[in-house]
This record gives structure tokens, sequence and C-alpha cells, in this order.
């Protein structure tokens, strides 16, 4: 399967500009933010099937609904994961490389997989961290060009349109490595 290009990921949040304006959800506390967290996850679910072309259509009460039915199937990973750095921080320097190690080749792609089946077990499929190391490169790549993107749109806040580019493609190039080589 074909990677997708920086400037495809670029244009993504903007190719339906009005698909941006969902982002003043974040506004309505508490259910705005569940609302804008199922988005994400539906976001993410169209760039494992490999659909860059624009931003989904916002339903506020599907959206709601997944986000906060995948809040509570999230709580006992984080749980466990907040365990594990608890128990690493005890070790110092090492703790914290463990952690640093976790949180960039291990949690990333049992997050995709966790929001592409939005199942419990499915954020304990430690099989699907395999391809990061067996496709390393490709890996280091997507997290390298993740990092440059969300510069990019760092940068354009300060016209306004950076953030909402932000929350809603940085997950692009992650979701893509995913779609490539996770089966």
């Amino acid at each position: 399967m074909k990677e997708i290009g920086f400037g495809t990921a670029f244009k993504y949040p903007f190719n339906r500009p009005v698909g941006m304006l969902n982002i003043l959800w974040i506004f309505l506390p508490i259910i705005g933010w569940f609302a804008l967290g199922g988005y994400g996850i539906r976001i993410v679910k169209h760039f494992t099937k490999g659909d860059f072309k624009e931003l989904p259509e916002f339903k506020f009460g599907k959206s709601f609904k997944i986000g906060f039915f995948m809040f509570l199937k999230a709580i006992p990973f984080f749980l466990v994961y907040f365990a594990f750095q608890h128990a690493m921080s005890k070790l110092h320097w090492g703790g914290i490389a463990a952690v640093l190690f976790v949180s960039i080749f291990i949690v990333p792609m049992l997050t995709i997989n966790f929001f592409k089946k939005e199942t419990i077990g499915s954020y304990f499929e430690f099989d699907k961290v395999t391809p990061v190391f067996s496709n390393i490169q490709e890996y280091v790549i997507a997290v390298l060009k993740t990092i440059g993107l969300q510069l990019v749109f760092f940068v354009m806040i300060i016209v306004l349109v950076g953030f909402p580019a932000l929350v809603f493609a940085k997950n692009i190039f992650l979701a893509d490595f995913y779609r490539r080589f996770v089966k």
C-alpha cells in the first residue's frame, strides 16, 4: 500500500474547511469534549481505511456516544499504564527511558488499534506492536512526519486555523502506518 505524503496530510483538514468549525465543541465542557473525542476516533478510523480525502461529517449524538463509551473502555488501560509509569519513576533515568520508549513505540499503535476495534481488549493486543519493530525505519519516519506536521500546525495557530488542523490531523501518519503494516 502506498504511504500518505506530507502534502496530502497537510491539506487534509482544509479539504472541507467547514469541518474545522467542529473544534468549537471544546467550549461545551464535558459533553462537547466527549463529542470531540468521538469525532477524533471516527477520523482515525477513516485514516485506517485509507480515507484521507476530507474531514467526515460531524454527527453530535454519534460522536458523543463513541467518545463517552470509549472513555469508559480506556480506563483499564490507563490504570495499568499509570501503574507502569509510577513503578518506572522509582528507577530514575532508566525508568524515564522505559516510559519514553513505551510512549513512543507501543502506546500509539495500541491506541489506534483501540480506536479501530472499540473494545477494551484491543488496548491489550500487544501483537499489534510487532510491525513497529519489524518496520522500525518506516515507523520512525511516521513519528518524525507526525512531529513535523504538528509543528507546522502549531505555527499556524497564530492564524487560528492551526488549532483545529492540529487536533483533527494529529494521528494521520501513525494511522497510515497502522493501515499499511498492522494486520
